[in-house]
């Protein structure tokens, strides 16, 4: 990317949200799939997939390959085979973050010259043994150690993002309203990594922005993400998509379905049944004998989010 192009991430989003336009010149909504490729598709990305794809009228995808340690051979070439398999199509070419580095810079030298970003010379070790107990989003705030400066004899390892005690919230159109007091809950997070890469905080917020994303659907794993997100925005003058937090699927044992646990990869020999039954979690049910592109367009035309459960996990052999 050039850097005219980086600096419209960060200065001219609301150009590039009206360029969503219909014929009709309303505004069209923008969703969006960002899958990691850190192994196949399974069933509970695959729900991520269509509760975004159906609640939509744009549908954009993007590879969130910027965190390269995770990343597997082929998932990439997988997961793509997957949604076509499954007869999803998107409106533009897919979006890679790791061809997005500029614009991640671009952003974080506006925070850093406006000294909302400060070098952190902490160890997680150190952050982990610090007296700041864990919240109940899970998080362990960080304590501020090198808010006022890195200490003698220390180097920077990570770049945090400054935060405030005040209650950042929204309301989610699934799970209701949710706030977070990002000092007291989360403290000053990472933006930059200690091994030199971009942290998701700020990648997934300036590629919402570039790309002009108006309503975000997604899993509730990440609706503590939010709050940070939305500080982001605010410090970037960007604008805020509109929030939907889906349940996360799990399996027997209660824990969340992902790549790390060994989940299943979707049945490309049964792309019908995989569709029709992520649509079910979602307290959706199509039509018997539709393809699963025709499972989508249904769906499409008769989603209503407040039928999807306003719950944060949910069994996926319910």
């Amino acid at each position: 990317m050039d850097s005219a192009a980086a600096k419209l991430v960060a200065r001219n989003t609301l150009t590039i949200r009206m360029s969503h336009t219909a014929p009709d010149g309303k505004n069209v909504v923008v969703g969006r799939f960002a899958p990691s490729p850190t192994g196949p598709l399974h069933f509970g990305s695959l729900v991520a997939a269509v509760a975004s794809y159906v609640s939509c009228e744009k549908w954009l995808l993007r590879i969130e390959d910027i965190d390269t340690p995770r990343n597997a051979p082929d998932a990439t070439d997988s997961i793509l085979r997957t949604l076509e398999r499954c007869e999803f199509v998107w409106q533009e070419p897919p979006l890679y973050q790791s061809a997005r580095l500029d614009a991640y810079r671009e952003a974080f030298e506006q925070l850093k010259r406006d000294g909302l970003v400060y070098p952190c010379g902490c160890t997680r070790a150190e952050i982990a043994d610090s007296a700041v107990s864990q919240t109940n989003s899970g998080e362990r705030p960080y304590p501020g150690t090198c808010r006022g400066g890195i200490r003698a004899g220390r180097s920077p390892r990570s770049w945090r993002m400054r935060v405030e005690a005040e209650d950042i919230g929204f309301e989610d159109l699934i799970q209701g309203r949710y706030a977070q007091n990002l000092a007291g809950e989360v403290g000053d997070f990472v933006l930059l990594r200690a091994d030199g890469i971009f942290g998701y905080q700020l990648a997934v917020v300036v590629d919402d922005a570039f790309q002009g994303v108006t309503h975000v659907m997604r899993g509730a794993d990440l609706l503590s993400s939010t709050p940070r997100q939305i500080w982001l925005q605010r410090a970037l003058g960007l604008s805020e998509p509109v929030y939907a937090h889906h349940p996360v699927a799990t399996g027997r044992d209660g824990e969340k379905l992902s790549k790390q646990n060994l989940a299943e990869p979707v049945d490309l020999m049964q792309p019908g049944e995989a569709v029709r039954r992520a649509l079910r979690f979602l307290n959706h049910e199509p039509p018997e004998g539709l393809a699963p592109g025709g499972q989508l367009a249904w769906a499409k035309a008769h989603w209503d989010t407040g039928r999807v459960p306003k719950v944060r996990t949910l069994s996926a052999g319910a």
